[in-house]
């Protein structure tokens, strides 16, 4: 698998969130979805608001502005966490502040839904009954 480690998404970001070292994988779509089915156990979180469509097998849905926020983050720091959003952008935010938060081992759909559509992949549009 290949993939850049980037301390960001694609977008603006507030950089005082940005950690010292390289501990966000920003993968590309073939990447991201061999990831996925190498990692089963990695929760898998659509950050994009408001809901436009999501990827089978998405754990929640969570604002990205509110990520330290989710019920669903593992207390591991180093338990694989796998984000994405519509185009990268609130993924890369939701990223740095996971990041800046201690968690080590993040990955980030470079170009969120809108690079998984482009590729081919299936995105699921009806909203998930809340749980």
């Amino acid at each position: 698998m290949t993939g850049s480690l980037l301390v960001s998404g694609c977008g603006t970001q507030d950089e005082s969130l940005a950690p010292a070292g390289d501990l966000i994988q920003l993968l590309k779509v073939a990447d991201f979805a061999e990831y996925l089915e190498s990692n089963p156990t990695a929760e898998l979180l659509n950050v994009h608001i408001p809901y436009d469509g999501h990827i089978a097998g998405t754990d929640e849905f969570v604002a990205f502005d509110e990520i330290l926020d989710s019920e669903r983050l593992p207390s591991d720091l180093d338990a694989p966490i796998a984000l994405y959003c519509r185009s990268g952008n609130m993924s890369g935010q939701s990223a740095a502040a996971l990041a800046a938060a201690g968690y080590t081992n993040i990955v980030d759909l470079d170009g969120g839904m809108n690079s998984w559509a482009a590729a081919g992949r299936e995105l699921l549009t009806a909203e998930p009954e809340p749980s």
